[in-house]
């Protein structure tokens, strides 16, 4: 029951992660706003592939997070992203260089690719590192694009990717060192979903 839980958890995070991007669509800024979010996508389809590697009895990939850890903190580290980034881009009003909008600075592509490559780092970077150049390759490139398609300054997208970084390495600090696995607890009646934290 628990590992169908799992599988079960794991399809229902890839299907909300990966259309994100797709919802930008309108402004049709192209492959870049899916290609943003397939650093955190790939975290979880690792996770996907370690839990069918464990139940057709073969090696564990061994991600560094159980399921609810592993959502938890790539839900956290996307809100903490978009939460600082957007609040930048409506406080400081930057022009973007094709002149479509106010919205410049920081880099929204730039805050959600380069924070799926810190998870992607966290959870499996310990496999090789070509998962974590992998990662950072890919969101350096989303980064490129957005300046080399006028949609972004230089100094737009370096700052995406240091808020992004900043916002998972802080979700990762927090579960570690403030929000200890045996400090919480998360039940679901049926009808609510509580969540209880000892300090």
């Amino acid at each position: 029951m628990e590992k169908s839980f799992r599988l079960h958890l794991s399809a229902l995070a890839l299907l909300l992660l990966l259309p994100l991007g797709l919802l930008a669509q309108h402004r049709s800024d192209g492959l870049d706003d899916v290609l943003q979010h397939i650093p955190m996508a790939t975290v979880f389809a690792l996770k996907a592939a370690d839990y069918w590697a464990d139940d057709a009895g073969w090696d564990h990939l061994d991600s560094r997070s159980t399921w609810l850890e592993l959502t938890a903190t790539a839900v956290a580290s996307y809100v903490v992203a978009a939460g600082v980034s957007y609040s930048l881009k409506q406080m400081v009003g930057e022009r973007r260089p094709d002149h479509s909008d106010h919205r410049s600075f920081p880099s929204g592509h730039a805050t959600f690719a380069f924070a799926g490559a810190t998870m992607l780092w966290h959870e499996w970077g310990h496999l090789s590192p070509w998962v974590t150049v992998g990662g950072y390759g890919l969101a350096t490139l989303v980064s490129i694009d957005r300046v080399v398609r006028d949609r972004h300054y230089l100094h737009d997208v370096v700052a995406g990717a240091a808020i992004g970084f900043a916002a998972t390495e802080l979700t990762y600090y927090v579960r570690k060192h403030i929000i200890k696995n045996d400090n919480v607890a998360l039940t679901f009646t049926g009808n609510t979903l509580d969540l209880a934290v000892r300090f």
